[in-house]
């Protein structure tokens, strides 16, 4: 799979995820990492793990995150 920012600046990258909210492949230079708590809905006691996972998110998808935060 090849990173769709790149295809569309007339480019060939490889993609090294997949954004989580829209799908579209993603190389190193237009991929954000968001640390993510992880919920564990099957344990006793503790909900909540004492690590984060990652989300893997576009570049795109990020800014509109931020937007949306900002209200």
């Amino acid at each position: 799979m090849h990173c769709y920012d790149c295809f569309k600046e007339g480019t060939e990258t490889s993609a090294l995820a997949v954004c989580v909210d829209c799908g579209v492949g993603v190389c190193d230079r237009h991929l954000h990492s968001d640390p993510e708590p992880v919920r564990r809905s099957m344990s006793v006691g503790q909900v909540w793990s004492s690590r984060d996972s990652r989300r893997m998110i576009c570049l795109v998808c990020h800014d509109v995150l931020q937007q949306n935060r900002k209200g």
